[in-house]
């Protein structure tokens, strides 16, 4: 799970490109998502962005691209700075919008489909009213919503909402606000999920740690997770949820645990209306 704002697409690429080289994976065994920068919305952007995506991957291919925001700023040229960020003038921290409609960034990725660059498109951190408002002239349906999902924020609505359109669902910062500490007031004073009573309670329970009750608590509601983690150890303990299932009730314990507590807010711009 990759994206041009991420700036790290290169050094990904790296890692896919070894693990191809050495026989370790097939190109068709991987699922690589990335995803469009809100700078690049405008027709004429979209695919120039995913064709520097494809090759900072060393990819010809992705298997899903998504929408990163539904929101669109002004273009900034990939000379001047890339990854652009949310602001036109970092030194003035001025966020500059454009009104670009959602229709034409979406009938252009419809055209990256056509191309064969990309085998499917979807959305991320859109509402459901934009995600309808697609669905009236999407001639390639959106695949997959990706959405902020953990248990102070499960969104139940859109959830269902996806569900019914036939949308696949992935979820991220499964842990809660942890990864946002840093840049968030809102996170530093929010509870810790990984210290909430009940995922400690939960995970003596099930004899795992707390991040895999979370993981677990999100696949089995039929949410795909892309936890992050630079430690091996982590790695292959996110990838060891498969060998347990969490009760009916306590996978509605979690849920109760809702508080409509969204981390990666968008200030200051505003969303397609």
């Amino acid at each position: 799970d990759s994206a041009g704002d991420y700036g790290n697409e290169k050094e990904t690429g790296q890692g896919i490109q070894s693990a191809l080289n050495q026989g370790i994976v097939k190109r068709e065994d991987i699922f690589v998502t990335s995803k469009l920068w809100n700078t690049c919305h405008a027709r004429q952007h979209v695919r120039p962005a995913l064709e520097r995506t494809l090759s900072d991957l060393g990819l010809t291919y992705l298997d899903l691209y998504l929408i990163h925001f539904p929101v669109s700023l002004k273009h900034v040229p990939f000379e001047e700075r890339y990854p652009a960020g949310w602001f036109y003038n970092p030194e003035q921290q001025e966020i500059v919008q454009e009104h670009v409609p959602i229709q034409e960034t979406w009938q252009a990725m419809e055209e990256l489909v056509d191309a064969g660059l990309v085998k499917n498109i979807g959305v991320s951190n859109f509402p459901k009213r934009l995600i309808n408002e697609i669905l009236t002239y999407a001639r390639v349906r959106p695949a997959v919503l990706q959405i902020e999902h953990h248990p102070y924020l499960t969104q139940e609505d859109l959830v269902a909402y996806a569900k019914g359109e036939n949308m696949a669902i992935t979820g991220y910062s499964t842990f809660g606000g942890n990864s946002y500490v840093e840049l968030s007031e809102k996170a530093r004073n929010s509870p810790n999920l990984l210290t909430n009573d009940l995922i400690t309670e939960l995970a003596s329970k099930y004899k795992k740690s707390p991040g895999q009750i979370l993981l677990r608590w999100s696949v089995q509601r039929g949410i795909a997770v892309v936890p992050k983690t630079s430690k091996a150890e982590r790695l292959k303990e996110n990838i060891n949820i498969f060998n347990f299932e969490l009760s009916e009730d306590d996978i509605k314990r979690i849920s109760s645990l809702n508080r409509n507590l969204r981390f990666n807010e968008i200030e200051n711009v505003t969303v397609y209306v």
